[in-house]
C-alpha cells in the first residue's frame, strides 16, 4: 500500500481532516494535500511525524509491505509421495536429494539421513501438482 492510501485510511479511521492534521504535525495543508493525492511524498521526518500523530512507530509507514491476500502453504512432501508422483523410486529421490542436484529439496545426515522437499519448490520446478488434503 502507498504511503497516501495508508495515511487516507488512518484519517478516516480516527476522523481526522486535512485541517486537523496539519494543524497537529505544523505540516502545511497543502502538503498533506498532496501527500494524499500521491502527487508528492513526504521526507523521512514528515512521515516520521505523522506516524507520531497517530500513535504509531516512527517507522510505520515504511515498515510495513502489503501482504499478499493469498498465502502459501509450504509443506515437507514426504520422500514416497514425490518419487510416486515423478514415477520414480524412493531411492532415486534419496540419492539425488543426497547429492544435493535437486533445486525443491535436500537431505541431512546426522546419525541418520533426514530429508526435506519443498511443495512449493517442487511444483515450480517439475511442474506436478502436490496433493493437498485439508
Amino acid at each position: 500500500m502507498a504511503f497516501a492510501e495508508k495515511l487516507q485510511e488512518l484519517m478516516i479511521e480516527q476522523d481526522i481532516s486535512q485541517t486537523q492534521l496539519s494543524e497537529m504535525t505544523g505540516i502545511g495543508r497543502s502538503s498533506i494535500s498532496q501527500y494524499l493525492s500521491g502527487k508528492n511524498e513526504p521526507s523521512k521526518a514528515r512521515r516520521q511525524a505523522i506516524a507520531r500523530t497517530f500513535h504509531l512507530q516512527d517507522n510505520y509507514f515504511e515498515k510495513f509491505d502489503d501482504i499478499p491476500d493469498t498465502q502459501t502453504v509450504v509443506l515437507n512432501l514426504p520422500v514416497t509421495l514425490a518419487a510416486k508422483l515423478m514415477g520414480k523410486s524412493r531411492d532415486w529421490i534419496t540419492r539425488g536429494l543426497q547429492d544435493g542436484v535437486f533445486p525443491w529439496g535436500y537431505a541431512v545426515k546426522m546419525k541418520d539421513w533426514s530429508y526435506f522437499i519443498s511443495s512449493v519448490k517442487f511444483t515450480e520446478y517439475t511442474g506436478i501438482e502436490v496433493p493437498v488434503h485439508q
